[in-house]
């Protein structure tokens, strides 16, 4: 439940909100949205399922000590890859990454499980919402669009609905900036008035990115078309774009 502080000026909720994050640029500026100026105690949680970009886990980790997250989760589902097979190019590593959207980019309800299992931790922990980073601009992915957001938010009030009406458990509340109506470059400037270089640190790649001799970095390929969209939000957002890439 909530916490409440005592000064001597004010009284101050703390609210908690377990925050879904890739160690992408919109996961990660939704997460410090959401701690800085909505103003939740996050516990920040990341999924390996079978994706390519396997150093996604480790940005997240880092920032999750960035933002002050009171709690970070790392659950391995890569068993989901065996499920997904050649059904996406995210998982299926003999599938070429393309540069704009296709329809094999879509990881089937990969949004839902996540949603799910971090709704679970919510109701555990007394957390008033679930965060993840879909934004405006995600409208070619069921599982980003408002419409979905509000459906999975009545099923999982109703699948514990119970334990919410004898007040055991707290009704979770999922958000993302889809909901609010904020874009891609609009939410990169909120995460860059709060990060500011270190947003550059996030992690975008379909791949785990290109290594050249005598770099310790590895740098963004540059041309996949989640690389082409960050390029474009840095520009829309007329913020210097200072991340590494390949091409």
């Amino acid at each position: 439940m909530e916490q409440l502080i005592s000064n001597n000026t004010a009284k101050v909720y703390l609210k908690k909100a377990v925050c879904i994050v890739s160690g992408g640029l919109d996961s990660i500026c939704a997460a410090a949205y959401v701690t800085r100026v909505k103003n939740f105690d996050i516990y920040m949680i990341n999924f390996s399922y079978g994706q390519r970009a396997t150093n996604e886990s480790s940005v997240a980790k880092n920032f999750s000590i960035k933002l002050g997250a009171k709690d970070y989760r790392f659950v391995d589902i890569s068993f989901m890859k065996d499920f997904y097979r050649k059904t996406n190019v995210l998982t299926d590593e003999t599938s070429e990454l393309p540069s704009s959207f296709r329809r094999d980019i879509v990881v089937p309800i990969r949004n839902a499980v996540f949603i799910t299992i971090a709704t679970a931790w919510a109701l555990s922990i007394g957390a008033k919402m679930v965060c993840y980073g879909a934004h405006a601009g995600d409208r070619r992915y069921p599982d980003c669009r408002p419409s979905f957001v509000r459906s999975i938010s009545k099923s999982l009030t109703l699948a514990d609905l119970d334990s919410i009406k004898d007040k055991s458990r707290q009704k979770v509340r999922i958000w993302c900036p889809a909901i609010s109506g904020i874009d891609k470059s609009g939410l990169l400037k909120k995460g860059y008035r709060i990060l500011g270089d270190t947003l550059f640190r996030t992690w975008s790649c379909y791949s785990n990115g290109v290594k050249r001799r005598r770099e310790t970095r590895y740098r963004h390929c540059g041309v996949c078309e989640s690389c082409v969209n960050r390029k474009k939000a840095f520009k829309r957002a007329g913020i210097e774009d200072l991340t590494l890439y390949d091409k």
